[in-house]
């Protein structure tokens, strides 16, 4: 995908997902312990105090980050909410189109000068990119779908991934959120996305989308409001809160807007304007690619061994790049089998059963590659494997050299020997190449 269409869609949610640890809390308002978010039980709102450690975190975090160049990644007001943009579509024509939207969803999606002019800046002047990108959605929509309904999620919050991440699995931000929904580490492990050396499941499609979905959840919960969700996924919970109370009370998005941080302000707009142009692609004459997958085209398999892409392709006939592709959790290129992981190779649906037909092929160049690798020499390692033996009525050292896997002549320098004389009771180091019976 060209970068800068990367970068238009990634500027906004840049900033996304503040540091927070909010599983497992009641349903009423938050705390901070320990730079973690928490509820209190009886509280309806932060102590100034608590909002103040809010505000310190994110800007510490996030939006001072050395990492990040806020002109590079944030859509600037000028560029968009403030500028005089040509208009692709008559007002009257966009406020009737929102307003057939706003019917079918549980967002507020009501016409505003400020969004006519995203809307408006998009068609202008993103309209190229916008059929790559459809064609990414054709992969990944049914797949979040899926678990938005199974979290009674609106289903339109899977154009929440394109705010994110334009729908790259493996795009990172300047300060580490990652994935196509932008989890930073400490708030992937509070839902469950293990990160390894081999592995990030912040970049797998399912897990990620299932986190995003409890994410959401909860903060639907704490405001009872999608909007106010959203923008709290973007900044905080903690600082939506902060532009309720400094509103006045009032808990509309549109109300709060103007005292929240201004990448959030900018950041629920674009959501609104990417809805709208997927939901209208058509009327503007936008028109998907066609796709390398559809996620029906595609399934899964368990391994049984650590194997890497190219022994895969190498033995089924699929390019690399494609197992990349379907596969973005794993880091390395390599599937790491690991107990009570149950980690899986997603396929083309076609070449699962290449795959069950050379799986023990594939397994046994696994163990080919492994073979031919340097291994570390003896003498460097002997100290690790020594054992004290203690001879028995019987031994001799031939037996026991024998024993283990070793000569004579190692047993004598071992132990200092200058005979083969051995006594009953003597111990014995021995660096054993097997274990005897």
């Amino acid at each position: 995908m060209n970068k800068f269409l990367v970068l238009f869609f990634f500027s906004i949610s840049v900033f996304s997902q503040q540091e927070n640890n909010s599983k497992n809390t009641d349903t009423d308002t938050l705390l901070i312990e320990n730079d973690s978010i928490i509820k209190p039980a009886k509280e309806n709102y932060f102590s100034d105090r608590e909002l103040d450690i809010i505000d310190s975190l994110l800007v510490n975090q996030k939006f001072n980050s050395s990492l990040v160049d806020t002109l590079e990644y944030v859509i600037d007001d000028i560029d968009i909410i403030g500028s005089t943009t040509n208009k692709v579509l008559t007002t009257s024509l966009l406020k009737d189109r929102l307003a057939s939207l706003n019917s079918k969803t549980p967002f507020d999606l009501e016409f505003n000068p400020a969004l006519e002019k995203v809307i408006n800046s998009y068609l202008l002047r993103r309209k190229k990119y916008y059929p790559a990108l459809m064609a990414k959605a054709k992969y990944y929509f049914p797949m979040f779908e899926q678990y938005l309904d199974q979290y009674d999620i609106p289903l339109e919050m899977k154009y929440l991934a394109i705010v994110e991440s334009a729908l790259r699995p493996k795009i990172k931000s300047g300060v580490g959120a990652t994935g196509l929904w932008q989890f930073m580490y400490g708030t992937g492990i509070e839902f469950d996305l293990k990160v390894s050396s081999y592995v990030d499941e912040r970049q797998d499609p399912v897990k990620s989308t299932i986190a995003a979905c409890k994410y959401l959840s909860q903060l639907f919960t704490i405001f009872g409001d999608w909007d106010l969700a959203l923008a709290a996924y973007n900044s905080g919970p903690g600082n939506v809160r902060k532009a309720i109370k400094r509103s006045g009370g009032y808990k509309n998005y549109w109300n709060i807007r103007p005292y929240l941080p201004r990448e959030t302000a900018s950041y629920v707009p674009a959501f609104y304007a990417t809805m709208y142009i997927f939901e209208y692609a058509n009327e503007h004459k936008i028109y998907s690619e066609l796709p390398k997958f559809f996620n029906f085209q595609t399934d899964t398999i368990r391994i049984k061994r650590t194997i890497g892409f190219d022994q895969i392709s190498e033995k089924i006939d699929v390019d690399e790049e494609v197992l990349t592709e379907l596969n973005p959790s794993y880091k390395l290129d390599i599937i790491p089998y690991i107990k009570d992981r149950n980690y899986a190779l997603r396929l083309p649906s076609n070449k699962i059963v290449s795959f069950l037909d050379k799986e023990q092929e594939i397994y046994a160049l696994a163990d080919s590659d492994d073979a031919q690798r340097e291994k570390p020499l003896p003498k460097y390692f002997e100290m690790d494997q020594r054992i004290r033996y203690k001879v028995q009525s019987g031994d001799y050292l031939g037996k026991i050299a024998n024993k283990f896997g070793v000569r004579v002549s190692e047993l004598k320098r071992w132990n200092g020997l200058k005979t083969s004389r051995i006594k009953v009771g003597q111990r014995l180091s021995v660096y054993p190449r097997r274990i005897g019976i």
